[in-house]
């Protein structure tokens, strides 16, 4: 289904990164599941704590505490940390609130933040996806990968 990654990423001659929250590492499997992706992927890190966003990727607490871990801020962090920490040009995060529980005032459930480092250049959004725990993230993915895909052809 996203097996024009691999080419757009070749093109380019990009390395790609993953860093998860709220999908778990259903992003790097649906990245692995691309055939010849070993070529330009380099790893994921799935981040679920805020204890490992922060160890791992970089993340300043201070933005936990000032956004939160579900915000565009603290997917911005993730992706350039996993870039970094991957040393890849090129990377992915999210983070978010797949439910039933962990609603907070302002960011529902199905609340999703996705960020992506392209190159240097870094790209936030933030989603609302509708459905049960499964169904927000399965969006997440879809959306973080065609998003993704997006950004590349634009380049």
């Amino acid at each position: 289904m996203y097996s024009q990654l691999l080419t757009l990423l070749q093109a380019r001659s990009f390395t790609l990164a993953t860093a998860e929250s709220c999908t778990g590492g259903a992003v790097s499997a649906a990245v692995t599941d691309i055939a010849g992706i070993s070529q330009v992927y380099n790893g994921g890190v799935v981040s679920y704590s805020n204890e490992a966003k922060m160890n791992l990727l970089k993340v300043p607490e201070n933005i936990l505490m000032q956004y939160g871990a579900v915000s565009e801020e603290c997917a911005g962090f993730m992706a350039k940390g996993a870039a970094a920490a991957l040393q890849s040009t090129c990377a992915i995060s999210t983070t978010g609130i797949a439910g039933p529980t962990g609603a907070v005032p302002g960011k529902p459930v199905g609340t999703v933040c996705i960020g992506y480092f392209i190159n240097g250049r870094l790209y936030t959004e933030t989603n609302h996806f509708g459905g049960d725990r499964h169904a927000v993230r399965q969006a997440a993915l879809h959306r973080a990968m065609t998003r993704l895909i997006e950004l590349l052809q634009n380049m």
